[in-house]
């Protein structure tokens, strides 16, 4: 591809440095994580100062299209799904809306006993045996959420069931039981050593930690679920209206 810009040209500088980039990111080797030209090497290579090229990359930043490491250099963004505040799914339905595919890294379902926060809010006694489900979920690329979803005993889960299903398809056509109501937590927090392991990456980049207080007819809690993600990987769209 000829990086180059017209500066006969009436169209602004800048203007021509995004629309370059806009071509540049499409190209098959920056897609599949090569690092774009630097702001030195662009403002040599196009005859701009590097303000110029700082306008245009913000520009893209700001569309969630390129990302920027300190000390490491700037990439294209990875595909990222986004979730609405007014409405709530599954993971699979989610997945499916954003037309993204994902694999399971991890299923695992055991017995635990429960511990305070979650004896709380299911109104069962601390220590109580509870079903827990552990889902790691990715892409081509690799996990980028690890789940852990608790289940109250009145539901009559086991770790037998089928959770190759849609979770809440699951609940709603075996255990008759509708989940109506998620009220949910987001919170941004640095990676630990397990949560890093996990995921693949490095302790103390950043990730989204979502909490879920999920209930049924009547309020009665169904499921507690904690998500961990990459957190460039996810987006939390919320719409205000007047």
């Amino acid at each position: 591809m000829n990086i180059s810009i017209n500066h006969k040209s009436k169209l602004p500088l800048h203007f021509q440095v995004e629309e370059l980039l806009r071509e540049l990111i499409e190209q098959p080797n920056y897609k599949k994580g090569e690092f774009l030209p630097g702001e030195v090497e662009l403002s040599k290579l196009l005859g701009v100062s590097r303000n110029t090229i700082r306008q245009a990359t913000n520009k893209l930043e700001y569309e969630g299209l390129i990302l920027r490491k300190k000390g490491y250099g700037t990439k294209v963004a990875e595909k990222s799904f986004t979730t609405q505040l007014d409405s709530w799914h599954s993971f699979t339905q989610e997945m499916n809306q954003s037309g993204i595919t994902f694999s399971n890294f991890l299923i695992k379902a055991e017995w635990v006993e429960c511990d305070a926060k979650i004896a709380t809010f299911f109104n069962i006694p601390e220590l109580t045996k509870v079903v827990k489900l552990s889902r790691l979920r990715g892409d081509e690329n690799g996990p980028f959420v690890y789940f852990e979803s608790y289940f109250h005993p009145r539901i009559g889960i086991t770790p037998e069931a089928d959770f190759q299903l849609p979770l809440y398809e699951l609940l709603e056509k075996q255990y008759n039981t509708h989940a109506t109501v998620s009220r949910e937590r987001i919170k941004a927090r640095l990676a630990t050593k397990i949560t890093a392991n996990r995921l693949k990456i490095k302790t103390g980049e950043p990730i989204m930690i979502r909490e879920r207080f999920v209930s049924g007819t009547g309020d009665k809690p169904i499921e507690y679920n904690i998500g961990f993600y990459i957190a460039e990987k996810f987006t939390y769209s919320i719409e205000i209206r007047r």
